[in-house]
């Protein structure tokens, strides 16, 4: 199995698992409030740290898929070299933003982990929640460095790889 595939495999089934047990975990919790009179301490924080990991993951799979929201009105309007350019700067500017969030987000996992700061209900370490982002933003950096690579071996861009897209689909 190559680094990607499993790079592939490990996003996709984390977000997956992760959204499976969130949901599990969110409907216990409303049953036990609603049905029993008593809900669990524990599981909102859980579920809450869940999301955060969930969140972070699914923002590096999705560069992957090319899921992002973007407004494109301005790239739309140039065609070519010039897009594949753009296109090109847009992701390394993407990247830049990645990187010093994943750099500073390591500087805040080692201060709290220093501080040793526990969650309140569950009290477990707050380095493992506070971690998604420099995980995530790092993960996000792995995928922005294919898809310059991408570019640079001449992958269709804009309306070409929509184009492409469809076209594998049919």
């Amino acid at each position: 199995m190559t680094v990607k595939k499993f790079l592939d495999n490990f996003e996709e089934y984390f977000c997956v698992w992760t959204m499976a047990i969130m949901t599990v975990l969110v409907f216990i919790q409303v049953v036990m409030r609603y049905i029993f009179s008593n809900s669990l301490s524990w599981s909102e924080e859980l579920a809450r740290f869940i999301f955060l990991w969930l969140s972070w993951i699914g923002a590096s799979y999705a560069v992957k898929e090319r899921s992002h929201f973007r407004v494109e009105m301005f790239a739309n309007m140039m065609k070519g070299e010039k897009r594949r350019i753009f296109e090109y700067f847009i992701l390394i500017i993407w990247f830049v933003f990645s990187f010093v969030l994943a750099w500073l987000g390591s500087e805040l996992v080692l201060f709290i982990h220093e501080s040793e700061q526990a969650s309140a209900a569950m009290d477990i370490p707050m380095t493992w929640p506070y971690a998604s982002v420099p995980v995530g933003c790092a993960l996000m950096c792995v995928r922005l460095m294919i898809e310059m690579y991408k570019i640079y071996k001449g992958a269709p861009v804009g309306a070409e790889a929509k184009r492409q897209e469809l076209e594998e689909m049919v």
